[in-house]
């Protein structure tokens, strides 16, 4: 068992030097053209007092996190849950990291950071459209940012079309969380499930 940095080291080579110089302290045009091409977003916290860690999955139209500089993220909120894991997280502990993923591409990108929640009217209005307007918006401070290299996704084949499992391999959404929890009533069908939420993300989106 590993129980120190030391073990752990030796088991691996050092890093390259490359490896360690290429993490940043701001977005570069590089990593604002990744972010202005990304569609989704994986947000990561952790709350206060040795509670559990958090990974979210965000998404929206490419470019839905808006960069004002190169310090400086914009993350909307979405509909969703309302479990507000994240959000309660960033309340009791700021930091965050954040993994950008642009479809096609196998390189994915790292940024951390500190976090504010923002319900100001000039935060939400950023993001306001005819028929949906978001509670707060979660605005970055970044700290690090780096890109990272292609081997995870590749090994995946995340993106290829012969990779892709056919939906109706496992039970609707629904169906599972009603056995989870022992419920008997009928459950919404995926097609049902899909529609509804097509309809709710075509009101967030339209802007």
């Amino acid at each position: 068992m590993i129980q120190s940095h030391e073990q752990l080291r030796q088991l691996y080579a050092e890093p390259a030097e490359r490896a360690l110089l290429k993490q940043q302290l701001e977005l570069d045009r590089y990593c604002l053209r990744f972010i202005a091409l990304s569609p989704f977003v994986v947000l990561a916290t952790g709350g206060a007092n040795g509670a559990m860690l958090d990974a979210s999955p965000r998404g929206g139209k490419p470019g839905f996190v808006k960069a004002p500089d190169a310090q400086t993220l914009l993350i909307p909120d979405a509909g969703g849950n309302n479990r507000l894991d994240s959000f309660s997280n960033l309340i009791d502990d700021p930091r965050l990291g954040l993994l950008f993923f642009v479809p096609g591409f196998d390189e994915t990108l790292r940024v951390n950071g500190t976090a504010r929640l923002r319900d100001e009217a000039h935060y939400t209005a950023l993001f306001a459209s005819d028929h949906f307007r978001p509670r707060l918006v979660i605005e970055v401070q970044v700290q690090e940012a780096y890109l990272h290299c292609a081997k995870a996704l590749m090994r995946s084949r995340l993106w290829s079309a012969e990779a892709q499992v056919p939906r109706k391999v496992m039970p609707s959404l629904n169906q599972m969380i009603q056995s989870q929890l022992g419920m008997t009533s009928e459950p919404e069908s995926q097609e049902a499930m899909v529609a509804r939420y097509a309809s709710l993300i075509a009101q967030e989106q339209n802007r």
